[in-house]
């Protein structure tokens, strides 16, 4: 059987001697053997390993979920590392999507204090009349709370699978064409949710000979918001 020395793998796998040696510390990975002189000895399993490990990292585990799948890969059952695998990322999915939700939200409110503080500001010094200490705007506001927002996300991405193309209105909406498989009842639910929560928005379902579409209208500060929740025209 060949054997690799640390630099060997190092070149081979993109990842430096130093961070070897610190895998090998925390128990993910170990040299096949030593030398007399005690120089490290990897076997090609090693660079398959890394390939995972680096793999696992790419798509956001943690040390500690790459060690526990790491261990799952050790009982060589292809079936059971990709189990594992799988559940991670689907849970991974739902948490960023729950923090582009949240960030969508903060992008809206930076935009909106933006162009309150791009007014001309008042004379003398800061008061209750001066945009440094106005609250953000109302209009602007989600009554929905982050679990709400997640699901109703959820909701619209299902219903977005069904969009065939996303282009700008001659008024400046968003319009998205739906196929002709869209559950229109599910639509017109969704958009009068969407309304109840967000009174900012403003929407059009037009339903004739070339299909169906949905016209979405929005202040231009929330027009984060709007990208994140229906996506940006093409």
């Amino acid at each position: 059987m060949s054997t690799l020395t640390i630099g060997q793998v190092a070149e081979r796998t993109g990842f430096s001697a130093s961070s070897l040696r610190y895998y090998e510390g925390i128990g993910l990975v170990a040299p096949a053997s030593r030398t007399d002189a005690g120089y490290r000895l990897y076997d090609e399993s090693t660079v398959d390993r890394m390939a995972f490990i680096a793999r696992a990292k790419q798509l956001g585990c943690t040390l500690e979920e790459i060690a526990d799948l790491v261990s799952i890969w050790d009982g060589d059952q292809c079936g059971a590392v990709q189990r594992r695998f799988h559940d991670l990322i689907t849970t991974k999915i739902a948490e960023t999507q729950q923090r582009l939700t949240e960030l969508t939200r903060f992008a809206c409110q930076l935009q909106t204090a933006a162009a309150q503080l791009s007014t001309e500001p008042t004379d003398g010094p800061c008061g209750d009349d001066c945009a440094c200490l106005a609250p953000p705007r109302v209009e602007l506001a989600c009554t929905l709370s982050a679990g709400g927002l997640q699901e109703r996300q959820q909701e619209w991405d299902d219903l977005l699978t069904h969009v065939s193309t996303r282009s700008k209105a001659p008024d400046g909406a968003l319009r998205l064409a739906f196929d002709a498989t869209t559950p229109l009842e599910e639509l017109t639910r969704l958009v009068a949710a969407e309304q109840h929560c967000c009174a900012f928005l403003a929407f059009t379902i037009t339903i004739d000979a070339g299909g169906v579409t949905l016209d979405v209208r929005a202040p231009d500060a929330a027009a984060p918001m709007v990208a994140g929740l229906f996506g940006a025209a093409a």
